[in-house]
């Protein structure tokens, strides 16, 4: 079936996938936790002095990047049966 042949056919305000609010909210905590490591870092910076600098810069970052990769990973998709099945 063509979406273009009928000029009829609506589709439903889609709804947020839920992949994308756990990645949203696993995204912010890890950020939240990394706030976390970095103020217990600050006040004992002996915690990652064994690391060179470049692998501090860069660890960081990673944790609420990582979390949020396996949050969308692991998240249903949201059905749409609104869609055309060659859109789904």
């Amino acid at each position: 079936m063509n979406a273009h042949a009928d000029p009829q056919l609506t589709y439903s305000k889609p709804p947020v996938e839920t992949k994308v609010k756990a990645m949203t909210l696993v995204s912010y905590l890890g950020g939240v936790a990394g706030m976390a490591v970095l103020q217990a870092v600050a006040d004992a910076p002996s915690m990652i002095a064994f690391l060179p600098d470049w692998v501090e810069a860069i660890t960081l970052p990673l944790l609420p990047t990582a979390l949020a990769a396996v949050a969308g990973w692991k998240a249903r998709h949201t059905p749409r049966p609104d869609l055309l099945d060659d859109q789904r």
